[in-house]
């Protein structure tokens, strides 16, 4: 059986191709993209989101800057390309890996000598191939937790669109029903994007894994009736501490999960980890534009004039975590220490 049939990042022919996840489910396009400006906005404008996803395209973005800049000067390119690697770390302020593969790739590029092409799109590939690797690897990793007989809640989308490929939270998902760990999946809508509905069913529609959708309202209810054994979900970053910043509305599926005794699952790579925030109080939390609360597809969805909260992401303290799945290994109960330990072990 085939769990990993997706991929939303692609690069050909010295080009980048991004499956516009705003189309999604009812158009597959992808868009091409030539120039770094394209991509920045691409990240911004939630064309390509999920943390790892992002990294992964700002890497490429790095290539398509250093391939313009360098033939239009080649003797000033690595100065040249310092607003463009600014302008790709501005347009998502949360999700560490961002600013993870922007560093990598400038580390590369400091050392090259001559045409910067072919180091760099190296590097990228590079960085998109251990992604899927890392993914694959947690996947293994998080289902072996998960007991046979209930069934899983995951919340926004950390599959294949969210990453190079295979998934985080939905990689451990795609493992865990590939080995007969799981027969369904609960998913919520995740608003104001809908992720859940419209891009975590569609993967698993893709993939033939059972699907339940719900409204985000009807989690704790469905936890009260003794079908989850375990809410998996990813993280945008993850501070110090193990406390984990997600998709608005991870932290109300924490409290509940305790509450009713359902174990909580976050899987991330080790890029996610900002060893430099010490807790979730120093995360940076983006907010996003009103419309995209009070519209859905162009629609008003509010009484005109009302105000509008949005923030993107919020923060999951350590002690409501049961598990943190990473490339390393498992965390269990995570805190300072663990964490320390956790980024050591290379």
């Amino acid at each position: 059986m085939t769990l990993d049939t997706i991929r939303a990042i692609e690069w050909r022919d010295d080009h980048l191709f991004l499956l516009d996840q705003r189309k999604l489910p009812q158009t597959r396009e992808y868009l091409e993209l030539e120039e770094v400006g394209a991509v920045a906005d691409a990240i911004r404008d939630m064309v390509v989101r999920g943390a790892p996803a992002i990294g992964i395209t700002a890497a490429y973005g790095v290539v398509l800057a250093a391939r313009r800049r360098y033939d239009d000067a080649p003797g000033s390119w690595k100065q040249d390309i310092e607003a463009d690697l600014e302008r790709l770390a501005a347009a998502r302020p949360t999700a560490v890996n961002l600013f993870w593969a922007l560093a990598r790739m400038r580390e590369r590029l400091a050392s090259v000598e001559g045409d910067p092409v072919p180091a760099l799109q190296e590097e990228a590939a590079r960085i998109h191939a251990e992604d899927v690797a890392a993914n694959r690897r947690m996947g293994e990793l998080g289902a072996a937790l998960i007991e046979p007989g209930r069934d899983v809640l995951t919340h926004c989308n950390t599959g294949s669109l969210a990453t190079g490929g295979y998934g985080t939270a939905l990689g451990v998902i795609r493992s865990a029903f590939g080995q007969g760990r799981l027969s369904r999946v609960f998913a919520d809508e995740t608003r104001p994007w809908l992720q859940g509905s419209r891009l975590t069913a569609w993967e698993l529609v893709q993939d033939r894994i059972p699907a339940i959708m719900i409204a985000e309202g009807a989690a704790a209810a469905l936890m009260a009736s003794g079908q989850i054994g375990w809410v998996v979900v990813g993280a945008d970053r993850i501070a110090a501490n193990g406390d984990v910043a997600n998709k608005i509305g991870t932290y109300s599926l924490a409290v509940a999960a305790r509450h009713h005794g359902v174990k909580f699952m976050v899987v991330a790579p080790t890029s996610t980890v900002d060893m430099a925030i010490p807790s979730g109080a120093e995360i940076p939390i983006e907010s996003r534009p009103a419309a995209e609360l009070l519209s859905l597809a162009g629609q008003a969805v509010a009484a005109a004039g009302v105000e509008a909260w949005n923030p993107v992401f919020d923060v999951t303290p350590a002690t409501l975590i049961d598990a943190l799945v990473t490339e390393r290994g498992v965390v269990e109960a995570p805190s300072r220490e663990k964490i320390l330990a956790m980024m050591q072990n290379h």
